[in-house]
């Protein structure tokens, strides 16, 4: 025990095991069987950061952990940003700084009842305050939310209809917190078992008292994936191929018709040749088509990426535009400083242009439509709005051809669960290549998977629901509650801290006597 606590005690070796014990959490992602291991992935990191010898080493420990962290849920980028995917996650991994500390303080040496019960509640608000900084769309967006990790589990998809991805988050960093304080603090074992069996009722109750949406009739959404395309001439070849899997879709009675992001490479007022084959289509097919035009503006200047909407007269006058870009894959933040990065990674060469506003697409069958492009399906405001506008369908138009051999696919299609939970309604994820996916109204899978080397065009059958959840209704609660949980925290430490430097008031003390004054002597 002595020679591993010398190893142990080494500032080098400490960080390498800090950033080691961060990545545990990111394998309750990729593998299907591992959903439970969320539950106390967490625990080497805290123990680790309870253990630190001074509160600045609890910083660092924090900082290479969330580096870690970071690198892991992102390691699919190495091929494509190299080094600078090292020099993000250094820089990302800095938020969990804080956190680390904010552990310490609560959990070092042997916490009594008090500082465990405020563990269970301060430390998860810290680590959600870190997913909503990290989730800025500059910073890469909400990937790789720790709550995510849970969109296959049936009761944890329940309570994300009552506070979303966050709310899940929050309730796995709760008992990972008072898992870490059983196995360390044999003392503290009463209180760390009253705080799972508080955490377990609050679930419970959440989870029982949460309405379930309605059944509402059903529709039946057709989605093309036409696989992986190179060539100079890809953008003309991926069309072609689309249109022939389109047309195999006649006579099956669809209701509206999905293509992947960037299914159609030139700007539709330039070339009307292809509006006039994509209005073909849809007479054939007797349904709208929804495609997403990656081109150069006929009436404004830039590169967008457009949802637009074409019916058998061609396109509709239904069109949104992009408004949350990838960070170097679609433009480069501050590219005057930080244009390099085109020299040693496949990013953006020409910044892509922003939208203004989200759409609800109503087709001719009365069917109303909420599209998203690529990783917007990652952000739960934008399909909670889009619900809260009057969609009765959320659509993901996506395309990760780049990444077609890493878990990112997987990853981005199970993220369209956890958007059709929160908001109640069912989602479509349709990709180019990678993973095309639908869910029902409480985010359970429709049908199979589209997998990364399918050429095809499916059909499913989408039932269709009613019915406001707690999360569109509220919206992101739980990220305002722990941002109050944190507020008053430090409003209280700040008090406790004058209290404690506030001088204690002097004895009172009989004033001193001259040499001129004497006692009075008795009986004077």
């Amino acid at each position: 025990m002595e020679r591993f606590g010398h190893w142990f005690d080494s500032p080098w070796r400490r960080s390498s095991l800090a950033a080691l014990a961060g990545t545990l959490p990111v394998l309750a992602f990729p593998a299907p069987s591992l959903w439970w291991f969320a539950y106390v992935a967490l625990v080497p990191w805290i123990l680790l950061l309870r253990a630190a010898p001074t509160p600045r080493r609890a910083l660092y420990d924090g900082w290479c952990g969330g580096a870690g962290f970071m690198l892991a849920m992102h390691h699919w980028l190495l091929p494509n940003l190299h080094v600078f995917t090292f020099v993000i996650a250094a820089l990302l991994g800095a938020l969990w700084a804080p956190w680390g500390w904010l552990v310490h303080r609560f959990l070092a040496g042997t916490p009594g009842p008090g500082r465990i019960a405020g563990a269970l509640v301060v430390v998860p608000s810290g680590w959600l305050t870190v997913e909503l900084v990290r989730s800025w769309e500059a910073l890469g967006g909400p990937w790789g939310v720790l709550g995510a990790s849970q969109w296959q589990v049936e009761p944890a998809l329940r309570l994300a209809s009552v506070g979303g991805v966050w709310l899940l988050s929050f309730l796995l960093v709760a008992l990972n917190v008072a898992v870490a304080v059983l196995v360390s603090t044999r003392a503290a074992r009463v209180p760390a078992v009253a705080g799972l069996v508080a955490t377990a009722t609050v679930t419970s109750a959440a989870w029982a008292w949460a309405p379930r949406p309605e059944s509402d009739g059903r529709t039946r959404i057709a989605v093309v994936q036409p696989g992986v395309i190179d060539g100079t001439d890809s953008g003309d070849r991926r069309f072609a191929v689309e249109e022939r899997l389109t047309r195999e879709l006649v006579g099956q009675d669809v209701d509206l018709i999905v293509w992947g992001e960037s299914g159609v490479g030139f700007d539709l007022a330039r070339r009307p040749d292809l509006a006039d084959r994509l209005a073909g289509l849809s007479r054939g097919t007797g349904a709208p088509i929804l495609v997403n035009v990656d081109a150069q503006r006929s009436d404004k200047p830039g590169i967008y990426k457009s949802s637009v909407l074409v019916g058998p007269e061609g396109p509709t006058g239904d069109r949104y535009d992009k408004m949350r870009l990838v960070p170097f894959g679609e433009y480069i933040p501050a590219r005057s400083l930080l244009g390099w990065a085109t020299s040693v990674g496949e990013a953006a060469g020409e910044d892509r242009r922003r939208g203004t506003e989200q759409t609800v697409m109503d087709t001719r069958d009365g069917l109303r439509v909420g599209p998203m492009v690529c990783f917007e399906s990652a952000f739960p405001d934008m399909s909670r709005h889009l619900v809260d506008d009057g969609a009765q369908v959320l659509v993901a138009q996506s395309a990760t051809s780049t990444f077609q051999q890493s878990w990112a696919p997987d990853q981005h299609a199970s993220l369209a669960a956890l958007r059709a939970a929160e908001s109640g309604r069912p989602m479509v994820h349709a990709t180019l290549t990678g993973v095309s996916a639908v869910y029902d109204a409480s985010g359970t899978r429709v049908g199979d998977w589209v997998g990364t080397d399918a050429r095809t065009a499916r059909v499913f059958d989408v039932p269709l629901a009613t019915g406001t959840t707690v999360y569109v209704r509220f919206g992101d609660w739980p990220l305002r509650a722990a941002l109050l949980v944190l507020a008053a925290w430090c409003l209280g430490e700040g008090v406790r801290t004058l209290r404690i430097r506030r001088p204690a008031p002097g004895w009172r003390v009989p004033p001193a006597r001259t040499a001129h004054e004497s006692p009075a002597r008795p009986g004077r």
